[in-house]
Parts: C-alpha cells; sequence; structure tokens
C-alpha cells in the first residue's frame, strides 16, 4: 500500500498538510543532476545519485509522452556571479566544466534547462517566467542534493505561491541526517511529499 510505503519509508515524518497534485498545472524540476555529483572522481559525488537517476527517468519520460512540463537546472558559477557559494564551499562548479554537464540520462532536447547560479533555482534565473506561461501552479522537485538545493528551490517556490510537491524517493543527498532532516522541514511548512510511483494521471 503505498500510504503505508510512503509513512515507513520517511520513518513517520508527520505531513502538516496533504496537497492534491493536479499533473496538468504541474510541471516536474529536476535539480542538477549533473556528472559533478554523480562522477566517483569529483569531490562532490553523492553515492545514492545512482538510486534516483531511473526514477527521474522514468518520470520525467511520463511527463514528456502526457504533453506535461518539465524543467531540468543545471548549476553552474563564475568568480563574479557566485557570490558566498564560493566564500562558503572554496571552490565553485564552472560552466565550462566539463562535469556541470546534465547526466547522460536525463538528457533530452525536448526539456529545457535552466540556468542557475545560486541554491535557489529561482535565484535571477528564468524559472518563474518560465512556469507562469505556461500557466504552471504547482512544481515537483526532485534531484541533488536534498538539503541544499532542492530544498532551497522548494522554500523559494512556497514563497512564489506555487503549491510544491517534493520527492522522496526522487531526490537524493549525502547522508540520512541531511536526507530526513529537509523531509520533516519540508513536510512541516512547505511541500507535500510524494514517492516518484505515486505520480500519474
Amino acid at each position: 500500500m503505498i500510504l503505508k510505503e510512503r509513512y515507513n519509508f520517511v520513518e513517520h515524518i508527520p505531513q502538516q498538510r496533504a496537497g492534491i497534485l493536479q499533473p496538468e498545472k504541474a510541471a516536474l524540476l529536476i535539480v542538477d543532476m549533473q556528472d559533478f555529483f554523480l562522477n566517483e572522481k569529483s569531490h562532490a559525488f553523492i553515492p545514492s545519485m545512482s538510486a534516483i537517476v531511473p526514477k527521474l527517468k522514468k518520470l520525467q519520460d511520463y511527463f514528456l509522452e502526457n504533453n506535461l512540463a518539465v524543467f531540468q537546472t543545471r548549476h553552474g558559477n563564475t568568480v563574479e556571479n557566485a557570490g558566498q557559494m564560493l566564500n562558503w564551499w572554496g571552490s565553485i562548479l564552472r560552466e565550462d566544466d566539463p562535469l556541470s554537464e546534465i547526466v547522460t540520462e536525463l538528457k533530452d532536447d525536448r526539456v529545457p534547462v535552466i540556468s542557475k547560479t545560486q541554491n535557489d533555482a529561482f535565484w535571477q534565473s528564468d524559472l518563474e517566467p518560465k512556469l507562469r506561461a505556461k500557466g504552471i501552479e504547482q512544481v515537483i522537485i526532485g534531484g541533488v542534493m536534498t538539503h541544499l538545493c532542492c530544498e532551497s528551490t522548494a522554500r523559494a517556490a512556497f514563497t512564489r505561491g506555487f503549491e510544491v510537491f517534493f520527492l522522496i524517493d526522487g531526490t537524493a543527498t549525502y547522508n540520512k541526517q541531511f536526507q530526513f532532516g529537509s523531509l520533516y522541514n519540508l513536510a512541516h511548512g512547505f511541500a507535500t511529499l510524494l514517492l516518484t510511483k505515486e505520480i500519474s494521471l
């Protein structure tokens, strides 16, 4: 049973409010699924990321096949636009770095890719106007990292008036503490938590 599976999966995280997903008014937003995080030689490698790639691919294909909105984000910085990203991490992922590319499995010419320079995908990007142009009222967020770019983007979407749905098994980060910390926070004040298999017409 899906509800029981979700309940067990997130270790009894209480959902403050459960929204009703309307796919025709929703956009799938896949955040920063880049080689930088999937390549084992990268210092930013996320071991659990490989587990969500097929789930997001299946969901992306489903949305495309049903003429539903899909967007991806791609993070990249210059020294000039990095701001606190450079101060905090001590290095940046440059836009021309081969590791900044979207992972091969999720590349699709039909999917618009939004360039972003901060954790929040809405910050000084064209994401919001593109969503508004399509009449989008809900966003479904998946990708990496759960506790950084995904959570920051979920909060920003909420503030801008979008109803937020957040993928339990379609997000990944470095450890269980970061993952569940974000899920607890988002479920209380910002987003409805979903399993990928719960999304259908």
